[in-house]
Order: structure tokens, then sequence, then C-alpha cells
């Protein structure tokens, strides 16, 4: 009876155990039932929007089965685009930096750019295009709602309108712009960095100054140019850039030339009256223009040719056109022009001359420098230039003896003193036959004959200027006869101009055959110091250079004609004297150590009488060449230019 209670009593305490944990369990799903509660109430909240958003696909599942295929093609190019976007901006920070950090690196990085929008604008239209098939596609099998595809519709409208307009804006946000700009900055900065001025002394000793150009642009300067005019071609911005660098240069040459005081360049021709006024200028003019052109310009183009040789030859010489135009080479040319368009007079003639000189002295430079297509307004104007030097000084040469005859018409000076017009033509004669003048004024008589199509004969500036000569005297003669004062006080003149034939002969002689003495020097004779082998060796050696220098300067006066009897003859007196006394006491002391060579002839070439009179015979009238001028003979003209 005592083991049956135990057993029921232990039943009883695991039944009791058993409910006591299942209320346990009851209470905690109890609570968890209660924490359920809200959970549920949210998501009761949400079925709605879930609803709606489930509803666009509502379809049966084959529909929705054969339709995940086209969508997958469709997504696939839209997410790469998308992919590609992510990285143009995480190039941002790179390219809103300064490129003067390192250049390399940020012409690097915004080459990846560029591909990068290249890829956008190559796909980008693709993928808007597939996501419109697919659209389409779910509106004709009625796989989605109407007003989600009618959403979809009108985001896909809106991509295609900021496609075609501006489309590169579009697709960076305006980076590839910010950092072109940073590069033209830099362009700027590298030019403006290293274009210096060129340093002159002083305007005055621009003559003596040597044939120097400005240092040309360092290499790694000239690379890191070249680099960014790739990037900036490369995107159409070659026209800035090249605007960029003509403002730069063309500023450096102009401050280069602001040390000269180029003022008078702006002189117009209602500014002087004549060309007397600006003679000063006009010499200072030459010594300008060939500085500019041979240092400044010179310098430039070959600049322009390092920087944009990879661009093109077109390119670099339209550059340069545009630097040599606004840096002043027009203005040197326009002086020009103003001189020529200034009222005539003979004094005028001699600056038409000079500034000829000057713009023939560069004329290889000019054609080098200025002769592309791309300089044409240069090339216009120097012609202009030239043909109006040339037209002016050949008309107002012409003219001179029409001038001296219409002198003839007026009454001489009453204090009977010389007229400023001879003297004056006297001298401007002798310069224009001058060794400076005259193969400059025979070069422009010839090239504006060959315009007219006429031949320029040798003698004809040698004959126009005697008759000029001529027209003088008879003007002298017909003043002469009409003044008596005139007359006593023309002797006085006719003495004085006797005076200066013989100054001017004395000149000529020193000058040409007074040089031939000094050849045959005793030097190292006279003690025979070296032994006869040796003297008769140093006196071959002088003998053959008195020989040829005499063979050379008698072939070329032989041709020479004084036309005035006394002057012949006293020229060719002085010349005799000054030559054969030396010649006779040379070979009397040093002929002998030849003379028994087998090549003596070749050394002792003359005799001491024959060498007088081939000198005494100089100078001689040729009838048949010469016309006889009526009344007095000329007075004392050299052939040749020297009076």
């Amino acid at each position: 009876m005592a083991v049956v209670s135990d057993s029921m009593i232990e039943k009883l305490a695991s039944a009791r155990r058993s409910l006591k944990s299942s209320l346990e369990k009851s209470r905690v799903l109890g609570l968890a039932l209660e924490k359920s509660g809200p959970r549920l109430e949210e998501i009761n909240q949400r079925l709605p929007s879930l609803e709606a958003a489930v509803r666009p696909i509502r379809a049966q599942k084959g529909a929705l089965v054969a339709v995940g295929g086209h969508i997958n093609r469709a997504v696939s190019p839209a997410a790469a685009v998308l992919n590609v976007f992510d990285a143009v901006h995480g190039l941002e920070k790179s390219l809103l930096s300064d490129p003067r950090n390192d250049l390399p690196g940020y012409l690097s990085v915004l080459k990846r750019l560029e591909e990068a929008l290249k890829f956008l604008g190559d796909n980008c239209g693709l993928a808007i295009q597939w996501l419109e098939d697919i659209v389409e596609y779910l509106e004709d099998n009625l796989v989605a709602d109407e007003r989600y595809l009618s959403n979809l519709k009108k985001s896909l409208k809106n991509l295609r309108e900021l496609q075609n307009d501006e489309e590169r804006v579009c697709l960076d946000g305006g980076l590839l712009e910010a950092a072109l700009d940073k590069l033209e900055c830099e362009f700027r900065l590298l030019l403006t960095e290293n274009s210096v001025p060129l340093p002159m002394s002083s305007p005055s000793s621009l003559g003596e100054q040597p044939c120097i150009a400005p240092s040309p642009l360092p290499v790694m300067v000239i690379q890191k140019l070249q680099a960014i005019i790739g990037r900036l071609t490369a995107n159409k911005r070659l026209e800035k850039c090249i605007s960029i660098y003509v403002e730069v240069r063309s500023s450096n040459v102009r401050a280069s030339l602001q040390a000269l005081d180029l003022d008078y360049l702006e002189i117009s021709i209602s500014e002087f009256n004549d060309v007397q006024s600006i003679e000063g200028y006009i010499a200072q003019w030459g010594k300008h223009l060939e500085f500019a052109v041979k240092h400044l310009f010179e310098a430039e183009y070959k600049l322009c040719n390092d920087v944009f040789e990879r661009i093109g030859l077109d390119v670099w010489m339209g550059c340069f056109a545009k630097i040599a135009a606004q840096a002043g080479i027009l203005a040197f040319l326009q002086f020009g022009k103003t001189v020529t368009e200034s009222k005539k007079d003979p004094i005028k003639l001699l600056k038409l001359l000079d500034i000829f000189a000057s713009l023939n002295k560069l004329r290889l430079d000019f054609n080098r420098l200025f002769g592309g297509g791309a300089c044409i307004e240069i090339q216009n104007l120097t012609r202009d230039l030239i043909k109006s030097v040339i037209e002016g000084a050949s008309e107002i040469f012409w003219e001179l003896l029409f001038q001296v005859e219409l002198q003839r018409q007026t009454a001489p000076p009453s204090d009977g003193s010389v007229p400023r017009l001879v003297s004056f033509l006297t001298d401007y004669c002798n310069r224009l036959l001058g060794d400076n003048y005259k193969p400059i004024l025979t070069q422009v008589l010839v090239i504006h004959r060959n315009w007219k199509h006429e031949k320029f004969q040798e003698r004809l500036l040698v004959d126009a200027i005697l008759n000029i000569i001529k027209a003088i005297e008879k003007n002298l003669e017909t003043w002469s006869k009409g003044n008596k004062a005139w007359r006593s006080s023309g002797d006085s003149w006719l003495k004085e101009h006797d005076q200066s034939k013989d100054y001017y002969a004395a000149i000529f002689l020193k000058d040409s055959w007074g040089k031939l003495p000094s050849l045959l020097s005793r030097e190292g004779l006279m003690l025979f110091s070296g032994g006869r082998a040796t003297a008769r060796d140093l006196v071959k050696k002088r003998l053959k250079s008195f020989n040829e220098a005499f063979d050379d300067m008698y072939k070329k006066q032989s041709n020479w004609v004084v036309s005035e009897r006394d002057l012949r003859d006293k020229t060719c007196q002085l010349i005799v004297q000054a030559v054969v006394p030396v010649y006779r006491s040379y070979m009397q002391n040093y002929g002998p150590l030849v003379e028994q060579d087998p090549s003596a002839s070749k050394y002792a070439k003359y005799t001491v009488q024959t060498l007088e009179n081939m000198l005494a015979s100089l100078f001689q009238p040729k009838p048949a060449k010469y016309v006889s001028f009526k009344g007095r003979q000329p007075s004392g003209k050299f052939s040749n230019g020297f009076t």
C-alpha cells in the first residue's frame, strides 16, 4: 500500500512539473504574440505599397519568364555605362588640382577622361535604345502597368534629349571644360615666365651690337608646351592656344623694341615738311629694321617652328605671321611708305636709295621669314614700298637735268655769289657717283627700266650725270654774261674749284696708285742676311705682288676718261712721280738677282720706260664713245665718279 502511494505521488509530481512547464511556455508564447502584434500591424500597413510595386509586372508566370532575357540584355549595357560614370567622377579630384604640380600626370588623367567620355558618347545612345526597346516589348506584351510604362518613357525621353544637347557637358558635368581651362592657364603661365625681352646696352650702340638672338625657351619648357598643345588640339582648342601664344610672344618682341625709341614710326606725312626734317630718322630706320628682322623676328620664326612643328607648317607659319604683324613689322614698312609719299626734292633721292639699300640687304631674310602664304599682308606692303621707292627715285633722278635747265631762266644772285643750287648739285652728283650710292642707284635704274621693258646701258648713269654738269656749266656761262658782278666772283669760284680738283686728285692717288710703292719693300734685302738665294726669293715675291697689283689697277683704270686735258696730264704726272722712281731704283738694285733666272720675264715684267709710258697714257678721251660738249668741257670729272 505504501509503495503504491509513492508511485502515485511521483506521477502527480511529474504531472505537476509538466503542467507548470506548459504554463510557462504558454506565458512565453503569449508574450511573443504580444510582441509580434506591432510587427504584424506594420506588415499589414506595408501590404498596399507592396501590392502597388508588384502590380506593374503582374502577369502570368510564362510571360514573366519570357521577358527576363530581354531585360537582362538591356540592363547590361546600362550597367556598364553607369560604371564608367562612376569612374569619371573618380577623376574629378585630380583634374581640379593645379596641373603645375605634375603636368605629365595631369595630362595622363585628362586623356583617361577623354577616353571615358568617348565610351559614354558611343554607348549611352545604345543603352538608351535598348531600354526603349524593352519598354516597347513590355507595352506590347501587357507585362507591366500602363502608368509604370508611362513614367519609364518619360525618363528615357529626358535622357535622349540630354544626349543630343551639349552631350559632353551633360556626361561629365563640365569637368573636361574645367580641366582644359586649367591647361590654357598653365600654357600662358609657362610662356609668360620664360619670355624675357632682349636686353640692349643702348640704342646708339645698335650698329656695333653682335648678331645675337634671344635665347630660345628651355627644351623642357618647349616639351611641356607641345604636350599641352596636343591635348588642347585634340579637344578643338588649338585656335585659343595660338591666340595665347601670339599675345605673349608679340608682347615680348614689342618690349624688346621699346628700348629703340621707335615713336618716329608713327609720324604721318602731315607732320613733316620734307625729307630733310626726318633725315636722321631714316638713317635709324635702316638699323632698327635690320635689328628687328635678324635678331627678333628670326628668333620668333625658329621658336614657332619648335613649338608648333607637330601641328603642321601652315599652323606655325600662320602663328609667326600674326606675331610679326602685331609686334611692329608693319609699322616699319609703313614708315618707309610715308617717306615715299613726301614732297619731291633732290635729297629725297638719297634717302630713297638708303631705304632701298636697307631693304635689299634684308631681301633674303624677308623672303625666308615672310615668304609663306600666311604673310601675304607683309608681302604686299613690302612690294608696294619697293615699287614706290624705285619709281620715286627714278623719277627724281631723271628730272634733275630738267630742274637744272629751268634754273637757267632765273637771275643769278645779285651779290655775285655762287648760286646755292650750283654748289649743291656739284656735291650731289659726286655723292651719286661715289662708292656708296652709285651701285644702289644703278640697281634701281636697272630694275625700273626692266619694268618698262627697256634695256639699261652701262654708260647711262654716268652720261646722265655728265649732262647735268654740262647744264650747270651752261647756266654759269649764261649768268656770267648778264651779270658783271657775278663774273668777277665767278673767277673766285673757278679758283676754288681748281683747288678742289687738286685735293681730290691727291686723294685718288693715295687710295689707288699710291699703294703700289709699298709693295717694293727693301726689308730683309739690305745685308743679304739670309744669303743670295733667300734675297732672290724675296725679290721675286715682291715683284710678283707689284706686277699683280699694277695689272689689276691698270686694267680697271685704262678705260677711264678725264675730259679736261690739264687735269688729265697733271693726274698722270702725279701717278708717274709716285710709282716710276721707286720702281726704277728697285730694279737697278735688285733686278740683277732675277735677270739670270729662267723665268725672269715673269718677275721683271716691265721695263722702267714701258711702265712710264703706260701710266702717262691713262685717261685719254675716246671720241668714238663720247659725245663732245659745246662750250667749256666738264670741270674735271672722272667717269667713275672721282672728282
